[in-house]
């Protein structure tokens, strides 16, 4: 390991990629994850070839191949598909991203198994319960404080700390975290034979938003893996903590707070579950059966409220050795499906940037600087794109300047 020493504020998708990236590259680094430990945070993730490429640069190879045979098996149409309360299509558009790989495409993954995966062999490096409240700069390096009072240096920070982030923050104060108004109530249902043959054959598509006159908009996503996590994980990563899930359908109903299928209900965030669930089951009276059966069997451990927030973009900011990368400085709403797969991309393309540092003797503030150029030139087009309404409401709405898979 080079002396030079990377801080990274987050242990979320982001975060634990650019600790693998940084080890590959014998690039010594220290996460800071405010929670236990890898806690459940949302259920499936697309992935498209850009989040793949990044995982295939960052992962060792048996935990890359890991994350191939954990991924969903390849769908019958792979695509974001709109369909109305009655499962009757409205239209379809290509995923965002390049051309995915032919033979084992990347399609969707378990968020917390991902994540888990990442984890495996950072024992040394990544630290929990460790919530950070700020950092302080100089010429010399950067100091990353933490709530209990202590703090830890090192020659780059990345805040890869979420919309929330105290980073960023502290060092773009200007940047406001956007309320889109929109809530939603989210439960993984499990995926039963004789459930999959009652369930119409477009909800089992790439990802799947179906909507309502009345302003209720559910997505559907499969997760059906192309094998056994448990199998998997006992060949490729035998003693690695990867909980084994079994096959299911992630449902998030979305709606305003005035939408009749809040009425009577409490807040969101301290309703019962009880009270969640009828919640959802009043957003989809008069729907499709098989959307009604799929909410009726939804894990009611699994059931949880979401807000839909996003920030705005920032054209340009002054680069130190204080850097951002996904939710921390590009947080979106989940029109395009590319939250994850962009935070992938900074990882990696970060990692790369950083190890022309250690290897090559470049710049450090020059690599930064074109590191963050380059972000805002790749992922900025999406950025502003999933800002607007009718990125979710009208099927064929595509800008021109966003690569798609399939144009």
């Amino acid at each position: 390991m080079s002396p030079f020493h990377v801080l990274v504020s987050g242990g979320g998708i982001g975060g634990l990629c650019l600790a693998q990236g940084l080890r590959k590259a014998g690039i010594s680094c220290a996460l800071y994850e405010s929670a236990p430990g890898i806690v459940q945070a949302g259920y499936r993730l697309h992935m498209n070839a850009v989040g793949g490429a990044a995982l295939e640069q960052c992962l060792p190879e048996h935990l890359y191949e890991l994350y191939l045979q954990t991924s969903r098996v390849r769908p019958r149409r792979e695509a974001f598909v709109m369909l109305d309360s009655q499962c009757e299509e409205i239209g379809a558009r290509p995923h965002i991203g390049p051309p995915n790989d032919s033979d084992r495409p990347h399609t969707a993954v378990d968020r917390r198994a991902l994540r888990q995966i990442m984890n495996t062999g950072l024992r040394d490096i990544v630290h929990f319960d460790r919530t950070v409240t700020g950092y302080e700069e100089d010429d010399a390096g950067v100091r990353l404080l933490f709530a209990d009072g202590t703090s830890a240096t090192g020659d780059v920070l990345v805040a890869a700390d979420g919309i929330h982030s105290p980073v960023r923050r502290r060092k773009l104060p200007q940047v406001p975290t956007v309320d889109t108004g929109l809530r939603s109530v989210a439960a993984r249902v499990p995926l039963t034979d004789d459930l999959v043959g009652s369930l119409p054959p477009a909800l089992f598509d790439g990802f799947v938003l179906a909507s309502s006159p009345d302003g209720v908009n559910c997505s559907f996503g499969a997760w059906q893996p192309r094998r056994l996590v448990a199998e998997a994980v006992a060949e490729l990563a035998p003693g690695a903590d990867i909980d084994h899930v079994e096959p299911y359908m992630m449902v998030h109903c979305g709606f305003t707070d005035e939408n009749p299928c809040r009425a009577g209900a409490p807040d969101l965030w301290n309703a019962s579950v009880d009270e969640l669930h009828s919640v959802m089951r009043a957003a989809v009276r008069g729907w499709h059966p098989g959307v009604v059966e799929l909410v009726e069997r939804a894990d009611r451990a699994t059931l949880a409220p979401t807000s839909i927030r996003r920030l705005d973009p920032v054209d340009t900011w002054e680069t130190s050795r204080v850097t951002f990368l996904g939710d921390a400085i590009h947080a979106m709403p989940p029109s395009f499906g590319s939250g994850a797969n962009t935070a992938l991309r900074d990882a990696a393309s970060l990692a790369r940037a950083l190890g022309r540092v250690v290897d090559g003797g470049a710049d450090l503030t020059g690599e930064i600087a074109t590191y963050e150029d380059e972000m805002r030139a790749e992922v900025w087009p999406v950025f502003r794109a999933s800002a607007d309404p009718r990125s979710f409401q009208q099927a064929d709405f595509l800008p021109d300047d966003l690569p798609v898979a399939n144009r």
